[in-house]
């Protein structure tokens, strides 16, 4: 952790802030079962992730135009519920299994560590996600944002250095008061060489690990406590 502490802390905001597997495999189960559609739900959102990254390169390799993660995310839904071979979805079905991207569930100590560094930070989401899933993921997860600007705000996902040099714009901060917290080091990495601080926290892989009381509190929740203990000497 850096000495000299930053004017804003911006949050990498799936897998770092939010459980975003144990979310959407809950949310589409309960789904499935209320609406009586079979499908393996946890193969589905594994293979929704994996087409995270590639989709989001093809936007960036310009060989489709700027699209927003949220129609990336329903292209992606349209193709692999073709591949899985799942019958009965109405359109409405589609777009509300979509919108679970909306709806993931904070970390356990995610709401209380952010809490805390709101009394001495501006904090927000630094995320590849849109101004109304972000919003929208907010208001469900209880997050105490100062602020929420989506990467449709800059027409470019991580790691292009637009979006960590047009945040810091944005704010009326110079680069270096701004810094990124996240649980990847692609992230961190990109965001340095924007000229950003960056902080590494561990992510957690599953909410079971969590629920059974064998995964760490580490995360979120014990690096606000690092950071407090810095200003508080400063």
């Amino acid at each position: 952790m850096p000495a000299k502490l930053p004017r804003a802390i911006m949050f990498d905001t799936f897998g770092s802030v939010v459980d975003w597997r144990g979310s959407l495999i809950a949310d589409l189960t309960a789904y499935g079962t209320m609406r009586g559609i079979t499908a393996d739900w946890p193969a589905l959102v594994d293979a929704w992730r994996a087409a995270y990254h590639p989709s989001m390169d093809r936007v960036r390799k310009k060989e489709i135009p700027w699209t927003r993660l949220d129609d990336l995310h329903r292209a992606s839904l349209d193709t692999l519920v073709a591949q899985f071979g799942i019958k009965g979805l109405t359109e409405d079905d589609l777009r509300h299994i979509n919108k679970g991207w909306h709806r993931l569930n904070p970390w356990p100590d995610s709401v209380p560590g952010l809490t805390r560094l709101k009394t001495k930070f501006i904090i927000g989401p630094l995320s590849n996600g849109n101004v109304s899933l972000l919003t929208n993921m907010a208001k469900h997860a209880n997050l105490p944002w100062d602020t929420v600007l989506g990467s449709d705000v800059f027409g470019h996902f991580k790691p292009d250095p637009e979006i960590y040099l047009g945040m810091a714009k944005l704010l009326d901060i110079a680069p270096g008061e701004l810094m990124l917290g996240a649980a990847h080091n692609g992230d961190l990495a990109a965001a340095r060489k924007c000229g950003l601080m960056t902080a590494f926290f561990r992510g957690r892989r599953n909410m079971d690990r969590i629920r059974n009381g064998t995964s760490r509190q580490s995360r979120i929740g014990m690096w606000w406590r690092r950071i407090l203990r810095i200003w508080r000497r400063s």
